[in-house]
């Protein structure tokens, strides 16, 4: 009569087999807890911008600063002023229908403040990125902008092109791969609000720059899918493996069994020509 199958996973193979199982599964399981993360993420995000965008047009021009206009992402919003075109830079890698192009980034100044809020005023194309032929596309006197807040890229973000500093001698950069408002306030005659304006599309406005909103996806994602994926992989390997293990065992037991009793293994015979 053999040893117990216990003895057996006493074995240094089997042991080390089985804690890196066990490891594999606890990783699947922390994934899968991972993406429900992300999908309580991505539920908080969709109904925060659902508030914001449920809320009343917020009138810049008569805001006190009583709450923090960082935390009112995607709220429409309404200021009237005069562009500082002179200012404006250009936010590269932007595409319309297709087509490579640049985003107009053009402070202006708040009617009755003694500061600016950066309006994105929309694209244009690229062979219009020399700053010198920013000009045709000045909208000069009072302006009305209507569009929705939007909070400034952070220049450290995974995968993205930090903008280069300034070189002995250099006031500004014309053409930023972010939004990065905290530097740009250095470049801007005006204290800036620590937010921009997103504007939106007008039927009457039919010419360049092209306005357009904000890319949204307020779906929960696939997070709970892959979630229910992983738990089901641990499942399976925790489940799987002592079936696995039995079988290998007592495989090698047949074997064993065979070899103390003289017996070699059958060998097909070899078929005549």
């Amino acid at each position: 009569m053999g040893s117990p199958m216990w003895k057996e996973l006493m074995r240094v193979r089997w042991i080390v087999l089985t804690l890196l199982v066990i490891a594999a599964a606890a990783g699947m399981v922390r994934l899968g807890f991972w993406q429900l993360d992300r999908m309580e993420q991505r539920q908080a995000f969709n109904r925060a911008v659902q508030e914001q965008q449920a809320r009343a047009v917020l009138d810049l021009n008569q805001f006190s600063g009583g709450e923090d206009l960082t935390g009112m992402e995607y709220r429409s919003v309404l200021v009237e002023g005069e562009y500082l075109h002179p200012e404006q830079v250009a936010l590269r890698n932007q595409v319309m229908n297709g087509l490579p192009g640049f985003h107009l980034l053009t402070p202006l100044i708040i009617d009755g403040k003694d500061q600016v809020v950066l309006v994105d005023r929309g694209w244009i194309p690229l062979e219009d990125a020399a700053g010198s032929r920013w000009s045709q596309y000045d909208e000069p006197g009072r302006a009305e902008v209507r569009g929705v807040i939007r909070k400034p890229t952070p220049a450290n973000r995974i995968g993205g092109v930090p903008d280069p500093t300034l070189q002995p001698g250099q006031t500004r950069l014309d053409t930023w791969n972010v939004i990065d408002l905290d530097r740009l306030a250095h470049q801007m005659s005006y204290p800036m609000l620590p937010v921009y304006i997103q504007q939106s599309p007008d039927p009457a406005w039919t010419q360049l720059p092209a306005r357009s909103e904000p890319v949204l996806n307020l779906t929960e994602g696939p997070h709970l899918g892959y979630a229910i994926q992983w738990f089901a992989f641990a499942a399976i390997a925790l489940i799987g493996y002592p079936f696995f293990v039995r079988q290998q065992i007592r495989g090698e037991r047949r074997l064993k069994a065979g070899s103390s009793n003289g017996k070699r293994p059958r060998v097909a015979p070899k078929e005549e020509i």
